[in-house]
């Protein structure tokens, strides 16, 4: 068996252990158990962007600072009264203020680069996933949309890539083609086409396919986007992964890069098409 084989056999393991615990938080949390969950896939993956940075030394960013925006905005998410716009924007000119602060009274020990990666983790990370609480609250059921983007995407342009992928995307990702990203793009729109078939029989619905078409099709690109800006991270940090927590994948933050991308603009998507 070659290391590919090998490699494909593990993520598919990891895949079939993983999935369960996202299908059972998606169908049976209640509003408070899935503001925890997102809470701490917040907190994982802020821990292994800012740990990437460190390790060789690229920045030192204030970690403490991004766990407690996570730990704020899965507050805000509990309460309906709070103006989540107002909150976000309190939430990311409250930590450049702390930051600068932190930054005048360090002694050399930070600097600009420090602050950036901060902030930007913040709003990349922490901000991004937090409108998968935003989607909660329309229904249960559109919150696979941005997983059918994201991860019916990848799985197919990692699957077709690797068999007929001959023309390279992009020098970021040297191993993504042309030939994958196109054939993730349909499958994804395929599988959310009959997802939304179930869907409308099931649930007695009516969400009109050829927006989630376009919808979805527009979400896998940009959830490709994503996992291009991930790797162009890894790049400069010098690292092949965020860690090893998930066999065949790497970090939680490998897994969902695409999908923190993804679910922002899959709020504002749904709101306009399909709510």
């Amino acid at each position: 068996m070659d290391k590919k084989t090998k490699e494909l056999i593990t993520r598919v393991i990891s895949a079939f252990i993983g999935f369960p615990l996202v299908l059972i938080i998606f169908i049976f949390a209640n509003n408070v158990v899935f503001s925890i969950a997102i809470a701490l896939l917040t907190i994982i993956c802020l821990y292994e962007y800012y740990n990437g940075f460190k390790i060789n030394k690229k920045a030192n960013p204030s970690s403490w600072i991004g766990y407690l925006a996570s730990i704020i905005l899965a507050i805000i998410s509990l309460n309906g009264k709070i103006d989540i716009g107002m909150s976000l924007i309190w939430i990311i000119l409250g930590s450049i203020l702390i930051l600068v602060v932190e930054l005048l009274f360090s002694k050399g020990k930070k600097n600009i680069i420090d602050i950036n990666v901060t902030i930007f983790g913040i709003c990349y990370i922490a901000v991004m996933l937090f409108f998968f609480n935003l989607i909660y609250k329309m229904g249960k059921i559109y919150l696979w949309y941005p997983l059918i983007a994201a991860w019916g995407s990848d799985i197919f342009a990692f699957l077709v890539g690797r068999k007929i992928g001959k023309h390279k995307l992009t020098s970021v990702s040297p191993n993504k083609s042309i030939e994958g990203s196109v054939a993730g793009i349909v499958s994804a729109i395929i599988i959310a086409v009959i997802y939304t078939i179930v869907v409308n029989n099931v649930a007695t619905l009516s969400i009109n396919c050829f927006a989630i078409i376009l919808m979805v099709g527009i979400l896998s690109v940009i959830g490709q986007i994503g996992d291009l800006a991930e790797s162009s991270i890894k790049r400069y940090c010098d690292i092949k992964d965020f860690s090893n927590l998930i066999p065949g994948h790497g970090g939680m933050l490998d897994r969902f890069d695409s999908v923190i991308f993804i679910v922002p603009f899959a709020y504002i998507l749904l709101m306009a098409f399909i709510i």
